[in-house]
């Protein structure tokens, strides 16, 4: 393989970076989604490893890689790592999904939450986990000869801090959805254009973003998160963040979920209390300043 910073990736359009301040929220999608399948037709004949994590965006990559290879050929292969940090939900939507389009699938064990550069939780902890993704990613692709790895970053996400993409330029990772400058939007819409599995599916990062910044992340706090999440879930919510806050001496959940939701919380209040306690957590809170991205951040 040749990805790395000392060799030149392929020229896939106009690539922005983290802090760019191109609008394209307003743009049709269509001549993006053309400008996206030119771009993936010249990757997938010398083969694309898509990282898939069981989100909207990276599904709609991998929907759109495997019509490149119908269309001229090659070899795609979906990569899912698996840690804690996983929920149960998203890794089962990204085999489901695989499965559905016909790809091959492989699912590796990750070891983020194993290094302490990771689990002690600071602004960068994103950057780690994306670059023992990309480790692996390219471990697999030369093992079976694929010169090429993606991932589901788009036009939307460089108006956000994303220490994780910085990993993906230190490796040489391609994101042809923000080169195509299709936005989170644009996907969902062409998603449920195409019928789509996912294209209603809530954003769900990994459920170390739950856990406040700046406090530890352990195997136990992701599964008490999971746990909790659950319960929302089955509840019939459908955006919502159980968040692990307070220090070292004393830690809360709190829940953030849309204005409009806050009395299905209520409903649930007792079943919420009963795996807080089990669980360890004196207090089992609702955020009334409801759900927002970046709360986990102090």
């Amino acid at each position: 393989m040749t990805r790395s910073k000392r060799n030149p990736l392929p020229v896939l359009g106009d690539v922005g970076d983290a802090g760019s301040a191109i609008d394209v929220s307003r743009s049709d999608p269509g001549p993006k989604l053309e400008r996206l399948m030119g771009a993936l037709d010249r990757l997938v004949p010398e083969g694309l490893v898509v990282a898939v994590s069981g989100g909207v965006d990276s599904a709609f990559l991998l929907w759109a890689a495997e019509q490149a290879r119908q269309h001229v050929g090659g070899r795609v292969l979906a990569l899912t790592t698996v840690s804690e940090s996983l929920s149960t939900v998203d890794r089962e939507d990204a085999v489901r999904f695989a499965q559905g389009l016909g790809v091959e699938h492989v699912v590796e064990r990750g070891v983020e939450t194993a290094l302490a550069e990771y689990t002690r939780n600071d602004e960068n902890r994103c950057y780690y986990c994306k670059s023992e993704l990309f480790d692996v990613a390219e471990r697999i692709g030369e093992r079976r000869g694929l010169r090429w790895v993606a991932y589901g970053y788009t036009a939307s996400d460089r108006r956000d801090v994303r220490p994780g993409h910085r990993a993906a330029l230190e490796h040489g990772v391609l994101a042809p959805l923000a080169d195509a400058q299709l936005t989170k939007a644009d996907i969902r819409a062409l998603m449920r254009m195409h019928a789509l599995d996912l294209s209603e599916k809530s954003a769900s990062p990994c459920l170390s973003s739950r856990v406040m910044t700046g406090l530890e992340i352990t195997p136990q706090r992701l599964r008490d998160v999971e746990a909790v999440e659950a319960i929302l879930r089955d509840g019939g919510l459908g955006v919502f963040r159980v968040r692990v806050c307070g220090d070292a001496s004393a830690c809360f959940l709190r829940i953030e979920v849309g204005a409009d939701d806050m009395p299905k919380v209520v409903t649930l209040r007792e079943e919420l209390l009963r795996e807080g306690r089990v669980r360890g957590y004196r207090w089992v809170t609702l955020d009334l300043q409801g759900y927002r991205t970046g709360g986990g951040r102090i």
